[in-house]
């Protein structure tokens, strides 16, 4: 059995079990790790127990536990940071500040290159398309790997739930929008895997989300 291209091991991190995720390009052993929020000791462990070299870092969007780290994790590992949006440049200047609220360190930093819709970005032999799906934050992108039917959708939808939009610059109907305008089409048989807890499949969200289930957009929410 010929081995897949694409292979991902989630790593909770954080008090507030952030699914960081390890993905990496079978073919090379090049890798990825998306939304490294904190826990860098088990970040480091985890790649080397699948012999993966780190290439760069990935991030969803500017919330602590998904990239609390990233800036720090970045240097030690000399890797570039692509994502999130420019419109989460506001949420990664504060992480030093939302760190000491949380318990968490939090270091800003600056990408080295901020993702627009539309975007791919490459893990060694692989191809990620880029999708902005603000609302949970106006910056937030997902990652899907069409051949593996993958996507990393951080915060925007979760197994039985939506991200949270009660944050400053959340916004509720761009967060619908974002899951039935650009998630939905990636296909049914897609398995996501969110910020927290679950991976699910989106036919699965499209038939028992109480918030985003194709019955409950239909009778209006």
């Amino acid at each position: 059995m010929s081995q897949p291209p694409l292979r991902a091991a989630i790593v909770p991190v954080t008090p507030l079990q952030q699914n960081c995720t390890l993905l990496w390009c079978t073919e090379t052993m090049r890798g990825a790790f998306v939304d490294p929020g904190g826990d860098l000791d088990r970040l480091r462990a985890a790649a080397k127990q699948h012999g993966v070299t780190i290439e760069k870092i990935l991030v969803t969007h500017g919330h602590i536990d998904h990239c609390g780290a990233a800036g720090e994790f970045a240097r030690e590992l000399g890797v570039p940071i692509e994502g999130p949006h420019e419109a989460d440049r506001f949420w990664i200047s504060r992480l030093d500040e939302d760190g000491r609220r949380y318990g968490v360190r939090g270091t800003p930093f600056e990408p080295d290159r901020w993702l627009v819709d539309g975007d791919t970005v490459t893990v060694g032999n692989l191809t990620l398309n880029v999708y902005h799906c603000p609302g949970h934050t106006p910056g937030h992108v997902v990652f899907h790997h069409p051949e593996s039917k993958l996507a990393i959708v951080g915060d925007v939808l979760f197994q039985g739930s939506i991200g949270r939009t009660d944050f400053p610059l959340g916004n509720h109907q761009d967060l619908i929008d974002s899951i039935t305008q650009k998630l939905w089409p990636l296909g049914g048989d897609t398995v996501f895997v969110p910020g927290h807890n679950q991976p699910s499949t989106f036919a699965h969200e499209r038939q028992n989300n109480p918030f985003v289930a194709d019955s409950v957009l239909a009778r209006g929410g």
